[in-house]
């Protein structure tokens, strides 16, 4: 007996949904720190340029492709394309990327769950900087810590989507996301009092070219990519819960919007906080985990907000997660008619199985050497990459580049005009903006594209 296919309640829904799967961890944790390493100021005004260009036209792309057909990935290149079609390779790669970056997304939603316990039960005020500072290095190399908070996340994130489009995953954006944009703004309001938030302001917009360079242009429309969550079947895979008549472009863009804002409002929280310390914006991946923490335990109220700080961070990483997962739930439900609480189970526990190698990445294994000698004499001496480095580089290097790629020139070359404008034009105050839309796709993303993914895997 065929399952029925779910669809959001609204268009609200979706939007909450899809704002939830794009705002994770890239806004709070990677967009302040890149902000940090490239200066603010025209990397910022570079970043939302990119957005504009590059990651909401591919964003409509993927909602299209999801609404247009009301199917996964996979099933949507093959509807548009022909049963065998290497087009359908497009959804695979999807498929497998949302399945590897979850592995160890999940690892790095367990430190923010486990620093989140930590200020909630001991708090850093009672800690020196140097221990909070090392803090990180002993939670990175603890193999019990990172499998056992790696399995409650999953756990989580599996019983939320074991109960459908509706009743799991919308419900828990229903929740979920008021209460981040009302955290993020209770930490905005106390960034806003503070010593350094002129100053952290002016970092952030003023334009400054003295740490600008061809790399951070490449790194801004990098992220612009990423953070859309573009390219790994996600898009596709919520806009095919869509009803054929919801409109397209304002919805694309009031995620973008949303998603944007975070970051911006990210780096509006943590900034002022680092400013007002007299630490290093620069301070690279261990602004969150490192800089933050020691800067919380120095002020007034820290006691406070470190967990609300950190408890956004795990909100921000389940909204994300739980796309992920529907994306290789969703493959299961719709080709293989599994029910859908054992296809989510089932893939939930394999993703936790595959992520365990990452979880002992910190060179401390449970039993004997670590994995980190295995990748390493697998992938050569000098390269230096674990597990955790080798996922995340596969899948930011390689996967999501090519992903993007091809649902940028599979819609603008492969699916007709017919296709395309019935998808955009049920926005009718935006619907002019098709040909515009078309023009970007064709010409400007595969390059803006290709040059990110040739930037990263060192050629140019």
């Amino acid at each position: 007996m065929a399952q029925e296919r779910g669809h959001w309640s609204s268009r609200f829904g979706f939007i909450l949904a899809a704002a939830g799967s794009a705002v994770g961890l890239g806004n709070i944790w990677k967009f302040p720190y890149i902000t940090g390493e490239n200066g603010g100021g025209w990397f910022v005004l570079i970043y939302l340029g990119c957005i504009a260009i590059v990651g909401l036209p591919i964003m409509m792309a993927e909602v299209l492709i999801g609404r247009s057909s009301q199917l996964s990935p996979v099933g949507a290149f093959r509807k548009f394309s022909h049963g065998g079609s290497p087009w359908m390779g497009i959804g695979w790669l999807g498929v497998l990327a949302a399945f590897v970056i979850l592995s160890y997304y999940s690892i790095v939603a367990g430190w923010a769950m486990h620093y989140t316990w930590l200020s909630v039960s001991s708090g850093f005020a009672e800690m020196e900087t140097d221990a909070i500072g090392a803090l990180f290095g002993s939670v990175y190399e603890n193999p019990w810590i990172n499998i056992g908070w790696h399995a409650a996340f999953m756990a989580i994130t599996i019983a939320i989507v074991a109960k459908g489009v509706h009743g799991g995953i919308e419900l828990a954006s229903r929740v979920l996301m008021p209460v981040l944009f009302i955290i993020l703004l209770v930490l905005l309001i106390y960034a806003a009092t503070s010593d350094g938030f002129a100053q952290a302001f002016k970092f952030i917009f003023m334009p400054d070219t003295s740490k600008l360079t061809g790399a951070s242009v490449l790194e801004a429309l990098g992220h612009s990519f990423f953070t859309l969550s573009l390219g790994m079947g996600a898009m596709i895979t919520y806009g095919s819960y869509l009803h054929k008549k919801d409109d397209l472009v304002s919805t694309s863009i009031t995620i973008a919007i949303l998603d944007t804002g975070v970051a911006l409002v990210a780096c509006l929280v943590l900034f002022p906080i680092i400013f007002s310390v007299g630490m290093d914006p620069a301070a690279g991946p261990g602004l969150v985990f490192v800089s933050i923490p020691i800067a919380f335990s120095q002020m007034a109220g820290g006691a406070i907000l470190a967990p609300l700080f950190f408890l956004l961070l795990t909100f921000a990483a389940l909204t994300s997660a739980i796309s992920l997962l529907e994306v290789a739930v969703a493959y299961f439900v719709d080709e293989i008619k599994i029910p859908r609480v054992i296809a989510t189970v089932m893939t939930g526990v394999v993703i936790f199985i595959f992520g365990i190698p990452s979880a002992l990445s910190g060179g401390t294994a449970l039993f004997g050497s670590g994995f980190s000698d295995m990748t390493q004499s697998i992938f050569g001496e000098g390269d230096g990459k674990n597990w955790f480095d080798l996922f995340d580089y596969l899948a930011s290097n390689w996967m999501l580049p090519l992903g993007g790629l091809g649902i940028a020139v599979f819609v603008a070359w492969r699916m007709g005009d017919k296709a395309r404008e019935e998808g955009f034009k049920t926005s009718n105050h935006l619907g002019k903006m098709y040909w515009g839309w078309v023009f970007l796709l064709r010409y400007i993303v595969p390059i803006g594209v290709l040059a990110v993914f040739l930037h990263a895997i060192g050629i140019i």
